[in-house]
């Protein structure tokens, strides 16, 4: 099997870092978020990828075809942002002979059996339990709990199964003459093409499609969320690999969980929990936690916490020598 990862967003969310790295290439838990994608794709027996790019996207096609030589990797270029719909019909002339293919968003990492979704004959989306459907895609069900239609931010939705991003098509043939429909009419949603309206003509096609549930849905699309995801997981890291990290740096007290990259230089330090030194990097007379460094940036005499720092960036704080009396109180800003 085959996908398509459409990773052409701007990632206006996460500037300044966005203006020089695509947000698929940002660091989370020791590696860009796209690598832990792909990673889990190919794990579960993914032959070939076609990223649909944009901005950047010379860097996203460099990257990929140096970390992943072995992979089929095909880039298709989205020059104007007209829709999820619109990225994946960009893919037809790649894909337009595929029996089945999957379907999955660049920017957010899910925790999934790949393995089984795609051992699935029918059509499945990806799904997952959430408070508030009202703020998502949702899929209706009936009794037999097949997907007999699906709903875009619902007022009263009738499930509180939302759409994740994930979508294993066992027809790729009839996903795209959907997607023609879909552009040939101008069927569009918040002046938008949108893959939910082709996904809807396929049901009305009698074609049969199933929820999937995901037990993973971790989101990088806004810093807060980016440092959650960063730690839920560092905290599937090795334990074995996290305590040799503390025996190789005697000089630095290590809180695991952590990543640190290759030929960093750490001294005087205290690093973790949830924290990502990236390779060559400097950090002395620092504390670091819930934080990520990035790739040869050096960080001096300074507290970080909840703090995203680009490559060879430098941050350099004040160090302080106190000679304070009994029931003094000092605040150093």
């Amino acid at each position: 099997m085959r996908a398509i990862i459409p990773v052409a967003g701007f990632g206006t969310r996460m500037r300044p870092h966005t203006f020089t790295v695509p947000k698929v290439l940002l660091n989370v838990a020791g590696k860009p978020m796209l690598d832990h994608i792909i990673d889990s794709l190919v794990d579960a027996g993914i032959t070939g990828v076609t990223l649909i790019v944009g901005y950047l996207g010379d860097v996203i096609e460099k990257h990929v075809r140096e970390t992943y030589p072995d992979l089929e990797s095909h880039f298709v270029e989205q020059e104007q942002m007209l829709g999820l719909g619109h990225a994946i019909w960009l893919g037809k002339e790649i894909h337009k002979d595929d029996k089945d293919l999957l379907i999955i968003l660049g920017d957010t990492i899910l925790k999934a059996d790949f393995k089984a979704l795609f051992a699935t004959p029918e059509t499945a989306i990806g799904v997952k339990e959430v408070e508030d459907p009202r703020r998502f895609g949702v899929v209706e069900l009936r009794g037999d709990g097949s997907i007999s239609r699906m709903l875009e931010k619902p007022e009263n939705p009738p499930t509180k199964k939302a759409i994740v991003g994930v979508y294993k098509i066992s027809d790729a043939p009839l996903l795209f003459k959907g997607l023609d429909h879909v552009i040939s009419d101008e069927v569009r949603t918040k002046g938008e093409f949108q893959l939910t309206d082709a996904l809807a003509w396929m049901l009305d096609q009698n074609h049969a499609m199933k929820p999937f549930d995901i037990s993973g849905w971790l989101d990088c699309g806004k810093p807060e969320t980016l440092f959650e995801t960063n730690a839920i997981l560092l905290e599937d890291h090795p334990k074995e690999e996290q305590a040799a990290l503390g025996k190789s740096y005697p000089n630095a007290v290590i809180v695991p969980p952590v990543s640190i990259g290759k030929d960093c230089k750490i001294e005087d330090s205290v690093i973790g929990p949830h924290a990502v030194v990236g390779d060559g990097a400097t950090v002395t007379r620092a504390f670091i936690r819930d934080s990520i460094v990035g790739k040869n940036a050096t960080v001096e005499s300074i507290m970080l916490k909840f703090s995203l720092i680009g490559e060879n960036a430098a941050v350099r704080g004040h160090s302080h020598s106190l000679n304070i009396g009994d029931s003094s109180v000092i605040d150093v800003g």
